[in-house]
């Protein structure tokens, strides 16, 4: 494979990846934007979608309806879960110093890890992931598979979804206004616990689905796989500037294109160290993220 053949591949498994951390990268910024939360355990719910989808692919095959369900199945646990962490352990924190909410992230994303490793029909041991059959689509002297083409294509819908309920529904206009001004918001009338509940199942649907989509590509799981997707679509959410769904999107594509280069002309021990710079170099020239804006403080 020659130098250009090569750059075209890495940049489609870049596009593959990047669209994963893009999907998940989406639940932390619209979290953050609304209630000023960095909810470390979203990551843990992309580990959640991707046991529910495998357990669905175990019982119904690996055919596109199987898949199908595996999706929707997960989009309910992981809606669901999400659901409870928001009104059971951060709702009653609303008020609280910001350190509190994170500290309680933090523990959520241990007991759910820790929680499914001690279950009996999951425990702690890794699991081979059902998948379908890998076709390779041949394009000259590069190549995309059956798998990353649905990851690219379904990520592409999804946030084409996401961005037409925030700017054309009702429910994405009240998102918008509680993310402006929650006390506002509140004086006009809008829901603002049932706006924040929605987000937070929003991000964990978008989540379930890139759990799905993360093991269909990487086909192992286990109770601690959503640790790194997890903190690289952080790093992807405040690359792209956290609170910026724009953004969100750019920062995943950006850092899978960044891993998967790294990857494809480097040894691959670099990817994480090279991710990581280039979030400090963003940062230093400009702190707000790449679509970030400056917010002014009256004091």
């Amino acid at each position: 494979m020659n130098g250009g053949s090569l750059f075209l591949q890495q940049l489609i498994n870049g596009l593959s990846l990047g669209s994963i951390y893009a999907l998940i990268a989406l639940g932390y910024t619209m979290v953050y934007g609304i209630v000023k939360l960095i909810n470390f355990a979203h990551g843990d719910i992309l580990m959640l979608g991707a046991y529910s989808g495998y357990f669905v692919l175990r019982w119904l095959g690996t055919t596109p309806l199987a898949m199908a369900v595996a999706f929707i199945f997960a989009m309910i646990v992981c809606a669901v879960v999400s659901l409870l962490m928001e009104r059971l352990a951060y709702r009653p924190l609303r008020q609280a110093p910001r350190l509190n909410s994170l500290i309680t992230a933090i523990a959520i994303s241990l007991i759910l890890q820790n929680g499914v490793r001690v279950l009996p029909f999951i425990g702690p041991n890794p699991r081979q992931y059902p998948t379908m059959e890998t076709v390779n689509i041949s394009f000259g002297n590069f190549s995309i598979s059956n798998i990353q083409l649905v990851v690219i294509i379904l990520s592409a819908v999804l946030m084409v979804i996401l961005n037409y309920i925030i700017n054309y529904t009702k429910i994405g206009k009240a998102m918008r206004a509680v993310s402006y001004d929650l006390q506002a918001a509140s004086l006009m009338g809008i829901s603002v616990n049932k706006t924040i509940s929605f987000t937070f199942a929003l991000g964990a649907v978008l989540a379930a689905c890139g759990g799905v989509l993360y093991a269909s590509a990487y086909p192992q799981i286990d109770p601690t796989m959503g640790t790194m997707p997890g903190l690289k679509a952080f790093v992807a959410a405040v690359l792209g500037g956290i609170g910026s769904v724009p953004g969100a999107m750019l920062g995943g594509y950006i850092l899978g294109i960044a891993e998967t280069l790294t990857k494809g002309y480097l040894p691959s021990q670099y990817a994480d160290a090279i991710s990581f710079s280039i979030l400090i170099i963003i940062l230093l020239v400009k702190p707000t993220g790449i679509m970030g804006e400056k917010i002014r403080v009256k004091v």
